[in-house]
């Protein structure tokens, strides 16, 4: 039985159909499942493990987009007693409780000083994404005088 012209198009539409959807990536950027969430956190040197006597404060803001796995992040302070050197994100651990190994990242200071910024944009792994979206996240600003924070804070976050 010969195949007419119609019955052949339907045939390649179909298998075209079949195609598109099976070549579809669940990790699309414009993934519907994705989530945005904001990011927070107030830092201390009561919160520094063993605790810091300081007058020193921090915060954090910005945002994590679950579908690009993009953190972006704004940390701010005041008060330290030496200029800042470092500003760095650990995990997982939390509150009151130290990362065991190095930080997950550095951030880059984008104004230094006793007062200053830091901010950036990085793509986090899924199991940096599970431990942030757990809570199981701190940043510590450091200096000459506090090698290992004077002031951190536990990073939060709240699916917008």
């Amino acid at each position: 039985m010969k195949m007419n012209f119609f019955s052949k198009a339907v045939s390649f539409v179909l298998i075209a159909g079949t195609l598109v959807v099976a070549s579809c990536d669940k990790n699309d950027d414009n993934d519907t499942n994705a989530k945005m969430y904001t990011v927070s956190g107030s830092g201390s040197g009561t919160q520094v493990v063993p605790v810091v006597s300081t007058t020193a404060s921090s915060n954090l803001t910005g945002t994590y987009n679950s579908g690009t796995n993009q953190f972006q992040y704004n940390v701010s302070w005041t008060g330290l007693a030496a200029t800042a050197d470092s500003v760095r994100f650990y995990g997982p651990a939390s509150a009151g409780v130290n990362a065991a190994g190095n930080a997950q990242f550095r951030a880059a200071i984008t104004t230094p000083g006793v007062a200053g910024s830091a901010s950036g944009t990085t793509t986090l792994t899924e199991a940096q994404e599970s431990d942030l979206l757990a809570g199981h996240w701190y940043y510590t600003v450091s200096n000459a005088t506090y090698l290992t924070g004077e002031v951190r804070g536990q990073v939060t976050t709240v699916a917008q």
